[in-house]
Parts: structure tokens; sequence; C-alpha cells
């Protein structure tokens, strides 16, 4: 069982999990277990197949019960046809019904996800050893330069919304794409190996921002997902709430770092996490401040 705090109600909530018994297969104990992991998230065809079969126009009879069983909030939909089940995982939404959190000194959400928030990057460490900054990046200057920065993480469900977007103004330098493995982010794996956040496929982009220091976006990819989509151009300057890009079919993550001192994260949040809840937070909303 996934329990969240949903920060609009401030309630605790259970996650519906999309494929639970596969999840449960795949990260179980046992020589099994360890087989389906190396087919299914070791070998990038298992997920490519996945992607290929979501863009068949047949997979569109899958809509309805989707969004039936999960809630979907249809009317937030920017538009309704659908030529595939991956042109509906890959929506966009009304901008009303995402409005964007203002000020130069607030930081807006920049996914609809569940969060997790660590001031000081050696807290987070410190509980999650085998995560490594170094692999996570592939550069040791930038290893270096965030290892006692701020950490941000959300975790984006198959069944949300999977655009995701600039949370500050800035330069934004062209992304770097890392190629890896394709495991499953749901706490389901996370919790036996926090190791896979620095492991699977990811892209690192740099953004000098005008009132958050350097901050590094990192997209990664999961089981499903084949596609980590750029629909901006970099080097350029970009906006708050400008779109940065989508994650085609499946669950994914992003990981923001800020450096040293610069950011200061909402005390809900901070709270949230020491508890061990993920908190829903929703594109645009504020999550955290700049230090003065």
């Amino acid at each position: 069982m996934i329990q969240f705090i949903d920060r609009q109600s401030g309630t605790i909530c259970t996650e519906k999990v999309y494929g639970w018994q596969a999840l449960k297969a795949l990260y179980g104990d046992g020589p099994l277990a360890w087989l389906l992991q190396r087919l299914v998230c070791c070998f990038p065809f298992v997920s490519r197949f996945m992607g290929y079969w979501m863009k068949r126009p047949a997979s569109r009879k899958k809509i309805d019960p989707f969004i039936q069983q999960y809630g979907i909030a249809v009317a937030e939909f920017a538009e309704f046809k659908f030529e595939s089940f991956n042109d509906f995982f890959i929506r966009k939404l009304k901008p009303e019904c995402r409005p964007l959190v203002q000020g130069a000194n607030r930081l807006a959400a920049p996914a609809d996800g569940r969060y997790l928030v660590y001031p000081k990057f050696t807290e987070f460490t410190a509980k999650r050893q085998k995560f490594c900054l170094r692999t996570l990046l592939q550069d040791d200057v930038y290893a270096n330069r965030f290892r006692e920065g701020s950490l941000l993480i959300a975790r984006l469900c198959p069944t949300d919304y999977h655009r995701f977007h600039f949370p500050c103004d800035g330069m934004a330098h062209a992304p770097r794409l890392i190629n890896g493995l394709l495991h499953s982010v749901s706490p389901i794996a996370i919790c036996k190996n926090w190791a896979i956040l620095s492991e699977n496929k990811r892209v690192v982009t740099e953004i000098e921002t005008d009132s958050f220091g350097t901050v590094l976006y990192v997209e990664i990819g999961a089981t499903g997902v084949g596609s980590i989509r750029q629909t901006f151009s970099g080097p350029s300057r970009v906006a708050k709430g400008q779109e940065k890009g989508y994650f085609e079919f499946g669950g994914s993550c992003i990981v923001l770092l800020f450096e040293k001192n610069r950011i200061s994260f909402d005390a809900d949040l901070v709270a949230n996490t020491k508890r061990g809840y993920e908190t829903l937070c929703r594109y645009g909303e504020g999550v955290l401040a700049r230090v003065s």
C-alpha cells in the first residue's frame, strides 16, 4: 500500500497503482523476480514495444476504462480527441486548471506528482547510502558543486499529467542525455533500491536562474518510458511555466538540484517528507522560496 498526502485537502490518500500485480512480481523476492527485472528493465526493447503498442490506434480502447478506474479529471483536458493511448497520456491541460504561482522569489512545481524534499542533500544520503550524485549526473564538477545543496524529487504516476515545465525564469542550456536502465520509479521499487534514480535513463539540463542560482533539472525515465521528449531548444531564455517537455507512456520522475544555501522549501513539504510521506502537488503550485 502506497500512501501520500494530498496538499490541497491535507488528507492522507492511498494510491491506486497502475500495474500493481506486475510491480509485485518484478520487485518481489527470489530468483524469478531477479530474472524478470533483468529482462524488463535492462533491455530497452521491452519498453520500446510497450511504447509502440500504446501509439497504435487499437490502444484507444484502453482510454475510457483507464479514465473511469483512476478518476481522471476529464474537465481539465485541453482537447478530447486522441488517436492512441499515448496521445491521451501526453495530453495537454487547460491553462486555468493549473494556475502559476506568482512572484520572482517563488519557484513553481514543475509537474503534477508526488513530492519529496530534502533541504540538505546530506540528509537524503544519510538514509539512502546507495544513491550517488556523481553517478546520477555523470559529471564530477556538478557532483562536487551540488553535494551540499538541496534536493527535490517529483514522482509522476501513469495516471498523472505527464508534461513538465520550467519552474522559474532563466537561461537553460542544452539537455544532456545519459542512457541507462528503465526500472520502475514506484516506491515499491525505489524502497528496495534508491540507486535506481541514478541508474535509469535520464536527461540533465543546467538552468542559470534569475532568482535561485544554478539549478540542475533531471528527467528520469522508467519502465515503459521509451522516450523523454524535449519541446524547448537550448541554450535559450526560458520563462516560469514554459513547457520543457513530456514523458511518453509510463511512470517517471523529476529531480531538481539546488546549490547550498540558495533556497528554502515550503514547511509543509519538509514536514511531510520527514514523516515519510510524499506530497501530491500540481504543476504551478509554489514549492519553495529563495533565501534572502
